[in-house]
């Protein structure tokens, strides 16, 4: 590709560019050479699990792979016993290091569904920030300023409202800024919440003599309900370890106008094919259900294989337009407690909900079925004996048996 048609590819989806002219300048460098780009994007590890919202740098980096470029995907074993202050009101609890190792093999697991495994390379930032002495880490420490690190806009809100702002969270910018150094980064992708902690890699970079890396920022994916960051706490999340069909039929349950955006950072769909698609929507040539239903898919596709895929789309289809039960479900067996029990108890126990609250929120909005019948009374218990069939919202089944 040209270095024109390689910005086309990368500015997709991007928010911010921080500097163009400068990457134009490493791209065209890179063919001249033929010394590939060196794209950094880093993770904590904090939850074990990715959701779609953690894809969309993942995207962009398998983007960067397609192009020719080397990618490394930093896993912050160290920065993540720090705890990332970005967008706290509070310091964060750190995590242990048992926690951190646990969370990183399940990363390094579900990153390559998307990643490219003989074009990535993967790194730990305790293999250079675990090595620092305590006069090195004083050196960093005197690289920036406290007036500089208040410009940020979280400190700056908690110094204001005299909230306490530990030592060691004005660390955790320099020791991610220092990874840019250590990797020796030409890029570094994060979202739109990182840009701070991205430019400090930029003036970290230029302290030690090397040519400054561009930053280019990503949007925050919005979850399900189209308005807030998708966020396994708010509930409104896509897991790509979740089953196929919970996938493709939260993929099913977005908006139209998320399904775009959806598309434009989540898709392989090609820039002219993403044209293409906007425009027969709007001419009604493809109706946004056959549009939606292609886009869950690709994604079940990339997680769980093509024939799961095929199955899916063909599980939608029965159990929502012919209003059928799925011919396969998951299967609980629970003990029983006594002659009867709390059918909120039993939704949490089979897993179907997060705790009894929420099996009481789902049953008093008429979410739950028993059998294929509606229940309406929160306070409903079952027999612990015998098999049922449950259900909470659309996509969400359970065999249980007593014994």
């Amino acid at each position: 590709m040209t270095v024109a048609e390689q910005l086309s590819v990368i500015k997709r989806g991007a928010v911010e560019i921080l500097v163009e002219k400068e990457l134009a300048e490493k791209l065209e460098n890179a063919q001249k050479t033929g010394v590939p780009l060196r794209i950094k994007a880093g993770f904590d590890p904090t939850a074990p699990d990715l959701h779609l919202g953690h894809t969309v740098l993942l995207q962009k980096m398998r983007q960067f792979q397609s192009l020719g470029h080397e990618v490394c995907f930093l896993i912050g074993d160290f920065t993540g016993m720090i705890g990332d202050p970005t967008g706290k009101s509070e310091t964060r609890k750190p995590l242990t290091r048992e926690d951190v190792l646990r969370n990183a093999e399940t990363y390094k697991e579900q990153v390559f569904k998307i990643l490219d495994p003989a074009k990535t390379r993967v790194v730990f930032n305790s293999e250079w920030l675990g090595k620092l002495t305590s006069a090195e880490m004083i050196s960093l420490a005197a690289r920036y300023t406290v007036a500089r690190m208040l410009e940020r806009e979280d400190f700056h809100n908690r110094f204001v409202n005299q909230l306490p702002i530990s030592i060691h969270e004005f660390m955790y910018p320099l020791v991610q800024g220092y990874d840019s150094v250590a990797l020796k980064a030409d890029v570094e992708l994060g979202g739109t919440d990182q840009k701070f902690n991205l430019l400090v890699g930029r003036e970290l970079q230029r302290e030690w003599g090397q040519t400054p890396q561009t930053v280019i920022t990503m949007p925050l994916l919005e979850g399900l309900d189209g308005v807030n960051k998708m966020s396994k706490s708010l509930g409104n999340y896509i897991g790509i370890n979740e089953p196929a069909d919970e996938i493709f039929g939260k993929v099913m349950s977005i908006s139209d106008a998320l399904m775009i955006r959806y598309y434009e950072l989540l898709s392989d769909l090609s820039l002219d094919g993403l044209e293409q698609l906007k425009a027969d929507l709007k001419s009604h040539a493809v109706h946004p259900m056959e549009a939606k239903k292609q886009l869950g898919r690709e994604i079940v596709a990339r997680y769980h294989g093509s024939a799961a895929a095929a199955d899916a789309d063909e599980n939608f289809v029965r159990r929502f337009r012919d209003n059928q039960t799925p011919d396969e479900m998951p299967e609980v067996v629970l003990a029983a407690e006594g002659e009867t029990i709390l059918l909120c108890k039993v939704l949490a126990q089979a897993g179907l909900v997060s705790s009894n609250g929420e099996g009481r929120r789902a049953i008093q909005g008429g979410g739950v079925k028993i059998g294929g019948e509606k229940v309406g009374d929160d306070g409903c218990e079952i027999a612990c004996r015998g098999e049922y069939v449950l259900q909470v919202g659309k996509r969400r089944f359970a065999r249980i048996r007593f014994q």
